[in-house]
């Protein structure tokens, strides 16, 4: 099978950006060609393109990603203030603005999300080490894209959000993707091993490995089914699913396949097992309006219904059981996006050292 070649993320290409900008007003002139260093470790180097004074573009090179930002050109403007003082984002053209609450930027920001601002600061912060400094990131023809995403129904008005976690797109090719999850199954069971865990992604990977320290976890990306077949298969007796509720809200109502392009009902899971719960009708309308799960761990907290996680995980552990046939037995854990623990299946809750003595 032909390897599939990675690309890097918006968030990658504006901090590449940025650091071209900030050399130019240091330097004098726009740097042909600039390296930055990933989240991860790895090393980013690309061309530079000078758009206008001090504007520095970095065209988008998403691998064999089917990424609709592919080939599209991020720039950056930064200015740099007289004193020393923080970094501030604007949205240029093509960026969309927070508008709704519940995403992981305030309202009325520039829909930069976290580790892009992180990145694109260090950036900044390698050339001006405390100046100020007001960074205006643009994306020409992001205003159209950004119809064909979720950012409008999510609260993103007017254009494209800067993602990222680790700097890198790594392929979605659904061939490779569960090629590389029966492979990473199967080296796990060769080792005699007979439970594992299985997790959205690569935070979830490191939540999981906090709480459990040595478990022998594979990454299953929004496969559920197929991996839950592949253990079954391999012979494992023991599995542990655990991730985030915008993930795991779907398994519990029965969706094996978690990609948004598949369907949504994370909303209407949760607010099932709160009306069997007995929650009130406003909670539930709240809930409802909630444009991310983020947002509704917080009112759900903040009403002391905190237990419908650990219903969802008893209904999402049946499903999960179901597919295959009792061949193992599962268990599951809801995480928050900090990684830490909001609900437990009943076998967890009625035996908290489980997964430590599995381990």
């Amino acid at each position: 099978m032909k390897t599939m070649r990675e690309g890097f993320t918006t968030g990658s290409c504006a901090a590449a950006a940025a650091l071209a900008s900030c050399l130019w007003r240091r330097d004098g002139e726009c740097p042909p060609r600039v390296e930055i260093t990933l989240p991860g470790g790895r090393i980013f180097q690309t061309g530079v393109f000078p758009r206008g004074p001090y504007v520095c573009g970095v065209t988008k090179d998403a691998g064999d990603d089917p990424d609709i930002t592919h080939g599209c050109e991020a720039r950056v403007l930064v200015e740099i203030g007289g004193g020393d003082g923080g970094i501030s984002f604007k949205a240029g053209e093509g960026v969309g603005v927070v508008t709704k609450p519940g995403l992981k930027i305030p309202v009325g920001e520039a829909a930069v999300n976290p580790v892009p601002r992180r990145m694109i600061a260090q950036a900044v912060r390698s050339v001006y080490p405390s100046r100020a400094a007001v960074v205006t990131v643009s994306i020409p023809g992001g205003g159209e894209l950004a119809r064909r995403t979720y950012n409008p129904r999510l609260g993103v008005a007017g254009g494209l959000s800067i993602l990222g976690t680790t700097g890198v797109v790594r392929p979605m090719s659904e061939d490779a993707l569960t090629e590389t999850i029966a492979l990473e199954l199967s080296v796990i069971r060769s080792r005699g091993v007979d439970a594992a865990a299985l997790v959205f992604g690569s935070q979830g990977e490191d939540a999981l490995a906090r709480l459990y320290p040595g478990i022998p976890v594979a990454q299953m990306s929004n496969y559920v089914g197929f991996a839950l077949d592949e253990c079954a298969g391999l012979g494992f007796a023991r599995l542990l699913v655990a991730g985030h509720p915008g993930k795991l809200a779907k398994v519990s109502a029965g969706a094996t396949h978690t990609h948004s392009g598949y369907g949504d009902a994370r909303r209407e899971a949760i607010i099932t097992h709160l009306a069997l719960m007995g929650a009130g009708v406003d909670l539930m309308k709240d809930v409802y309006e909630c444009v991310t799960t983020d947002a509704a761990i917080g009112l759900i907290d903040r009403a002391g219904r905190r237990d419908v996680w650990n219903r969802m995980a008893d209904a999402a552990q049946s499903y999960c059981e179901a597919r295959i046939r009792g061949a193992a037995a599962v268990d599951i854990i809801f995480m928050d996006g900090g990684g830490l623990p909001l609900g437990f299946s009943k076998r967890i809750r009625e035996d908290a050292e489980r997964w430590n003595r599995a381990t």
